[in-house]
């Protein structure tokens, strides 16, 4: 694969018409990978990640002539990344007249449901851990544990304070530290 350019100059090219469609593939071949693993982590099933990720890609390409670059582009499909899997998340929700927490309890089921699930093995437990967290303290902790993302960015992405962000995730850590003692 060729040198991927800087986000900046793919933004330069992807506003000219004769480059725009080339630029984008690049962007999606940068961060595909990235946001497909913080959609899967938000909605746990594969099938589903990949039709968010792929609204993803709708919205980032319709999108993207307005992004006025106050934030990274990374930043930037974050967050939509985020408000896409909160939003599929919902629909779920809503198609299926339960509550969010029935939705969290079927997102452990898909998760207990995938053929290589292994109880006994720590990282399932963790994901297993996770799953128990309210909807907020989910969001920080995989953009903090699993993205390394810093509060600051990931106030832009979330829409919140870091002061918040850090109880957030100091809450999370807790509350995943009992789940693995007890279970």
């Amino acid at each position: 694969m060729a040198n991927i350019a800087d986000d900046k100059e793919l933004l330069l090219q992807f506003k000219a018409p004769a480059t725009k469609e080339a630029a984008f593939t690049q962007i999606v071949r940068k961060y595909q990978e990235k946001l497909y693993w913080h959609i899967r982590r938000i909605v746990v099933d594969h099938d589903d990640a990949n039709d968010v990720l792929q609204n993803v890609c709708i919205k980032v390409w319709k999108s993207l002539d307005n992004f006025r670059e106050d934030s990274q582009l990374y930043t930037w499909l974050y967050r939509i990344a985020t408000n896409e899997s909160l939003t599929f998340l919902e629909q779920q929700k809503k198609r299926a007249g339960v509550s969010f927490s029935d939705v969290e309890t079927g997102l452990s089921n898909k998760l207990k449901a995938d053929r290589y699930f292994d109880p006994g093995k720590l990282e399932w437990k963790l994901q297993l851990a996770i799953q128990t967290l309210p909807e907020k303290q989910r969001l920080v902790f995989n953009l903090r544990y699993y993205d390394e993302m810093p509060y600051e960015e990931m106030s832009r992405v979330l829409d919140t304070s870091e002061g918040a962000l850090k109880a957030s995730y100091h809450h999370a850590v807790k509350k995943i530290e009992e789940f693995m003692l007890n279970h």
